[in-house]
């Protein structure tokens, strides 16, 4: 995980993507293109990718010819972590009044994950 926004649940995906921009940018100097939904698409975002953060927004689609489930290259990735935040108790349901304590608990289970994934890596070598 790169960076993570957590917002309300009124605020549009594409009203959070310049805060979480520059926040990845800042430490993530090197990126050149990002992969996204449907949900970023449009000519505003795209520019906003190349102004603010000097990267190509790519928009992953469903293939129109795809008939009933289709892995969509790329957005597994996301959907897969979001499975793995799944496994979070806390984060199953909304028990955080405060986006910030959202975030916090978000990235705990991450570094959770990531460490457990180390300490595995560690015991097969």
């Amino acid at each position: 995980m790169l960076g993570l926004n957590v917002t309300p649940a009124d605020v549009q995906d594409r009203e959070g993507f310049l805060p979480l921009l520059t926040s990845v940018r800042r430490v993530f100097v090197f990126l050149q293109r990002l992969f996204a939904d449907g949900a970023y698409s449009g000519a505003a975002t795209a520019a906003t990718a190349k102004r603010t953060g000097k990267v190509v927004l790519e928009i992953v689609k469903r293939s129109d010819a795809a008939k009933g489930f289709v892995v969509v290259a790329k957005r597994w990735v996301v959907e897969r972590t979001f499975g793995w935040l799944g496994r979070c108790r806390r984060l199953v349901k909304d028990f955080e009044n405060l986006t910030r304590t959202q975030l916090a608990f978000v990235q705990l289970a991450m570094i959770r994950l990531m460490t457990r994934r180390i300490a595995r890596l560690c015991q097969s070598s």
